[in-house]
């Protein structure tokens, strides 16, 4: 008995209780999910309906799961922070107990016991300094290395084959992606590498204080009890971020949404409707951020309290029970300046550690924010991984209770198991059905094959699926079913009625996407290129903007007539097996347009009949799921668009 009662001291039943607190309060929270879990027949964070959706932003074994999924990008550049820490405690230690010295030499008016720290302290001070500039700069650089290291990964997955289209077009997982990649990438890398340099200088301070003083217990304690409370209240600032990020991201696209579309809003004299648009969508971020700034004020308020009084109080409670007991044995044979020194020292030490375990509890308000961004960024790379592996989530629409088209509804919607045969100089659809991303069929069964050298006219009204049908031929769209034979990729080229323009010069517009070394390993000299301008009427405007060279915002100076054109003398560049031209000439005048089509052989979807004697087949689509596949004779009757 008498050996167990050595071991009741009052550190280790202190340590011992806010422990057994700890694990109390993380049994009861597994427990209540596990509750929760057969209370719904199904786990926690796996419902599938829109509502259960949302993704939970707190500071639990989620988040550190997230967390260290995005950190595995980021390793290698911590242990030089780490080792400009440590040399930054071993500073802190050394400035508190030089200082000590210096003082003990003032009170018991030694000069010799004051000049020797005292010169220290002087000699010591550049080293000190440079430790401190050099810590900021290091952490600044870690923030750029993690954001870039961060953001080039997930531009790798981004900009993988289609995900881009795929992201916004199949999948309604991510809104704005641009926010998620630039402004919640830049937060969260500054935000993680605060909150691990607060926490390591933290920590690494409590571990040298407590070999050197007595009775920290006390602290740990009350770190811990401090630390669960203010977890549990700030569980709101997850969400709260959260939700911002998504009004930040809705304001800036309605913004830029006006920016690009500004010519069109001008003619429809349409300022007083946007203007209550972006007004409508920033009242609901101020009202946000209005919330928000209150639930922070309240919050800072008890994090003030508790976290930065309170832990002073501790403080003085442990440096003082020592001193005030004068029974004590740590002071039973000590002389007053003794005591003077040991008082300083210690003081400052214990001081210095419940400030730092304030800077700990108030690290859980920014690792409660960080959960925010955190969820963001880990839903990210999630549907980019899935968008990468062929799979994506959108709400199906079902067939049977549109009853848009008799029988559609027996067609089994399953993305992705058609074949997709790469074969060069064919085209054939056999057997597949035309379907959107959401389930719409469009025709349920189609069947038509088109050899190189042949010209397919492709006709309907609005709605139909000409467009649709080269989406599944450029495998934007997913296969719901049946067999495609084609080129490979590169060996098809599309041409839409709307061209992209790039950044850059004039030679990139036409040899788009290819750069100038591309060009020059095809061996077309610029010569070549001035001829595929001449087979479109554009070959004047090498002279109109001073040379291949010249870099202008071509989608402005461009008009959409020369747009159109510059498009197809790109298709004239790349030579595909197959050119797939939807609308691409309709802002073109009819002789020019004759003039383009006498230079190519192309699969085109046209509204111009004048055009059809081009043609030496035709599909047309009528907007109810049949469709026909003829070859044009002198019989053929002009039908609509």
């Amino acid at each position: 008995m008498a050996a167990f009662s050595k071991y009741l001291t009052v550190r280790n039943s202190s340590l011992a209780g806010a422990t057994f607190l700890l694990l109390c309060l993380l049994h009861k929270r597994r427990r209540a999910l596990g509750l929760h879990s057969k209370k719904n027949g199904k786990p926690p964070l796996q419902n599938n309906e829109k509502e259960g959706k949302k993704e939970r932003a707190v500071v639990d074994r989620v988040f550190f799961s997230r967390l260290m999924r995005i950190l595995k990008i980021m390793t290698g550049y911590l242990i030089l922070i780490a080792v400009m820490l440590v040399s930054r405690t071993y500073c802190d230690v050394w400035m508190i107990q030089n200082g000590t010295l210096i003082e003990s030499g003032i009170i018991s008016r030694n000069k010799a016991l004051f000049k020797k720290p005292f010169f220290k302290f002087i000699a010591a001070t550049p080293m000190i300094s440079l430790v401190n500039n050099f810590l900021k700069f290091g952490l600044n650089e870690l923030k750029l290395c993690f954001r870039v290291r961060l953001t080039k990964y997930l531009y790798e997955e981004y900009l993988q084959a289609f995900t881009y289209y795929k992201m916004g077009n199949l999948d309604n997982r991510i809104a704005n992606p641009d926010q998620l990649l630039t402004q919640d990438v830049e937060k969260f890398c500054n935000s993680v590498v605060d909150l691990y340099s607060n926490l390591s200088k933290v920590s690494l301070s409590q571990m040298y204080v407590m070999n050197m003083t007595a009775g920290p217990a006390s602290m740990m304690a009350y770190l811990l009890v401090s630390g669960l409370f203010l977890t549990r209240i700030r569980r709101p600032i997850g969400k709260m971020t959260i939700t911002e990020q998504k009004l930040e991201g809705e304001y800036r696209y309605v913004n830029s949404r006006l920016i690009t579309n500004s010519e069109e809003v001008a003619f429809y004299n349409g300022n007083k409707r946007e203007k209550q648009t972006i007004h409508s969508v920033f009242q609901k971020l101020v009202e946000h951020l209005h919330n928000f700034i209150l639930f922070r004020f309240s919050m800072g308020f008890i994090d003030s309290i508790i976290a930065k009084y309170l832990a002073t109080v501790v403080g003085y409670l442990v440096v003082s029970r020592p001193f005030l007991d004068l029974s004590h044995p740590r002071h039973l044979k000590s002389s007053h300046s003794e005591l003077l020194e040991d008082y300083y020292q210690s003081g400052r030490m214990l001081l210095r550690m419940s400030q730092a375990l304030g800077r700990i509890v108030l690290a859980g308000r920014e690792m409660t924010r960080l959960a925010g961004f955190t969820a963001r960024i880990t839903e990210l790379m999630q549907v980019l991984k899935d968008l990468n592996q062929g799979k994506y989530e959108r709400t199906m629409v079902s067939q049977q209770e549109k009853g848009k088209y008799e029988g559609a509804q027996d067609i089994p919607l399953i993305p992705g198991i058609g074949e997709i045969i790469n074969t060069d100089n064919i085209i054939k659809f056999d057997h597949v059905p035309l379907a959107t991303p959401n389930g719409d069929i469009l025709i349920r069964d189609l069947n038509f094959e088109v050899r190189s050298g042949a010209n397919v006219l492709i006709c309907g009204p609005n709605g139909c699926g000409k467009s649709s049908l080269f989406r599944v031929l450029g495998e934007l769209w997913p296969l719901f079913g049946g067999r495609l034979t084609k080129p490979e990729r590169g060996k098809l080229f599309y041409v839409p009625q709307r061209p992209y323009m790039t950044l850059g010069t004039l030679r990139d517009q036409v040899i788009y996407p290819d750069g100038k070394e591309d060009q020059k390993k095809k061996g077309i000299s610029d010569l070549v290129l001035k001829e595929y301008l001449d087979n479109v009427q554009l070959s004047h405007i090498l002279e109109r903007e001073g040379g291949w060279d010249s870099v202008q915002d071509w989608m402005d100076v461009l008009s959409g007539g020369e747009k159109q054109r510059m498009a197809m003398a790109r298709l004239f560049y790349h030579k595909p097996q197959f050119a797939i031209l939807d609308e691409c000439t309709s802002a073109v005048s009819v002789d020019v347009e004759d003039y383009i089509y006498s230079h190519c052989r192309k699969v085109s979807v046209i509204n111009s009949q004048s055009l059809l004697p081009v043609y030496s087949y035709y599909l047309h689509m009528d907007g109810r799921g049949n469709y026909e596949f003829k070859q044009i004779t002198e019989d053929t009757v002009e039908f609509g668009s």
